[in-house]
This record gives structure tokens, C-alpha cells and sequence, in this order.
């Protein structure tokens, strides 16, 4: 399930707070498998939070064969679970590029416009609307801005850099990282109008 899952994200594989292999690692978490004839189609993991009581939805991943409301079954499933057992705290984790968290303090100028541009044009590189609404329907008592904690009066392209560093991981710089996206993207986008013109050509 999670090769095939990794390989139709348009981003190459990101880590740190949203790192994908997690099953080498399993420890104290909590896993949930959806199966079709005894054939897994997808599974959840939850780490635990200790200082908030709760958990963590680390991953929710669909196969190829899982059916429509997979996902949504395997939460509902980890939810009662974790209610069951006398948690308090669940958290569906980072929605990237969300506005529906209330802004902790206002973000220079600059960052505004970037932030705008990758709300628009992202969905090249990853589909966040549609991440940020299944989140979203669950209708979540509320929601929290990540925040980036740096010793500098204001955010500088510096520090960008070294949270892009934390996202890419220790084999391959930040720059690497963003150009094989990009790569990826033009490729998407190759084959979208490769697909137009057969199709205005009736082929």
C-alpha cells in the first residue's frame, strides 16, 4: 500500500513531521488495517502524544484497491479506539498551506505573497485543498498554526532553507529536493496536455 501510495504523490518523499516510514519503527504506536479478502488496502497509524494525553494520525494510506471511504473508516475506527481507551487529545497532524487556523502573529509581507503563490499553484505538486478538506469534514473542535520558532526578529530566507532541509532529510539538499519537484510537476503537466491534444484530436 505505501509504495503505491508514495508513487502517485507529485513531491518526492518528504520526512520530519511527515515521514513515511514509519512500520520499520513501530514501537508504542498504534496501527489500523483495512483489508478486502483478506488482502490489506490500507492502514493508519497513530503515535502517541504523551504530554497532551493522545495521538497523533501519522499516516493514513490507501492502496490502488482500496474502496471509496477507506480512509474515513480507518479513522473513525483509531477515533473510537482512542476514546475508548481515555484519550483526550487526537490530532490529524500538518494541513500545508490550510488558512482555516487563526494566525498566531502576522507574517512579513514577503511570506504572505509566497505562501499565495504555492496556495495557487501547489496543487501541481500535491493536492493540499483536497488534504485540507477530508480533514476539514471531520469537523475538528479546532484548529492550531504551526509555528516556526527561529532567534531572528523576523523570518529570513535562512531559515526557509533550514526548515526545507528538515523536510527533504539528511540524503539530499533542499535544492535538490525542490528541483526534483519541480521536475516532477512539468512532467504532470506533459502528460495532462499530451492528453489534450489526443483528446482534441479525437485519438
Amino acid at each position: 500500500c505505501l509504495g503505491e501510495w508514495l508513487a502517485d504523490r507529485g513531491l518526492p518523499t518528504l520526512h520530519f513531521l511527515v515521514e513515511p516510514d514509519t512500520l520499520g519503527a513501530l514501537d508504542d504506536r498504534h496501527v489500523f488495517v483495512a483489508a478486502r479478502t483478506e488482502e490489506p488496502v490500507g492502514f493508519l497509524v497513530l503515535t502517541p502524544v504523551p504530554a497532551r494525553g493522545g495521538w497523533l494520525v501519522e499516516q493514513i494510506i490507501r492502496g490502488h484497491d482500496a474502496p471509496n471511504g477507506t480512509a474515513s473508516l480507518l479513522l473513525n475506527a483509531a477515533m473510537r479506539d482512542a476514546a475508548e481507551s481515555g484519550s483526550t487529545y487526537l490530532t490529524l497532524g500538518l494541513s500545508p498551506l490550510s488558512t482555516r487556523a487563526p494566525a498566531s502573529s502576522p507574517n512579513p509581507a514577503w511570506l504572505r505573497a509566497s505562501l499565495r503563490w504555492m496556495r495557487a499553484h501547489g496543487r501541481r505538486f500535491y493536492n493540499f485543498r483536497g488534504l485540507d478538506a477530508f480533514k476539514a469534514k471531520f469537523v475538528p473542535d479546532r484548529w492550531d498554526p504551526i509555528t516556526a520558532i527561529s532567534t531572528e526578529p523576523r523570518p529570513s530566507l535562512g531559515t526557509l532553507y533550514a526548515i526545507a532541509d528538515a523536510f527533504s532529510g539528511p540524503a539530499e539538499s533542499p535544492v535538490h529536493f525542490i528541483g526534483r519537484g519541480l521536475g516532477n510537476a512539468a512532467l504532470d503537466e506533459l502528460k495532462n496536455l499530451k492528453r489534450w491534444v489526443s483528446f482534441g484530436n479525437g485519438t
